[in-house]
């Protein structure tokens, strides 16, 4: 259980295509049920923000992804979010794990699909929209 003032890490995945498609997973838990997001979660106790990344990456998407500079950090709630920019280095795309979908979304997808609270404002701010 989460404790009033407590800040709980997590990370979350930009990762792009050769066609500068991002990938997006539906969500399958709260916050945000049924909603579209970047793949992401929780830093487990051990882990830096890098191996939290390879691990939530694997388990939501199916993807194997290297790891890359932080884009900028959220506050959404008590989950303190870190975003890095991540390369797929294997892997295949599949949800997975508490992922309802996972698919690569354009500008105009993207603009079209039901995202959880603040995404695309905060894309847009980090200039990180895809094309």
């Amino acid at each position: 259980m989460i404790q009033k003032g407590e800040h709980v890490p997590c990370v979350g995945a930009l990762t792009y295509d050769d066609g500068g498609r991002l990938l997006l997973i539906r969500r399958g838990n709260e916050p945000g049920r049924g909603l579209w997001s970047l793949p992401g979660g929780r830093v487990e106790p051990g882990e830096d923000d890098a191996a939290a990344l390879v691990r939530e990456m694997a388990e939501e998407t199916g993807l194997v992804v290297r790891p890359g500079p932080l884009v900028g950090r959220v506050q959404r709630g008590p989950y303190s979010i870190a975003d890095y920019r991540c390369t797929i280095v294997g892997g295949e795309l599949r949800a997975g794990d508490d992922a309802l979908d996972a698919r690569w979304c354009d500008a105009a997808t993207l603009a079209e699909l039901p995202l959880v609270a603040q995404l695309l404002d905060t894309l847009t701010e980090w200039d990180a929209l895809p094309r």
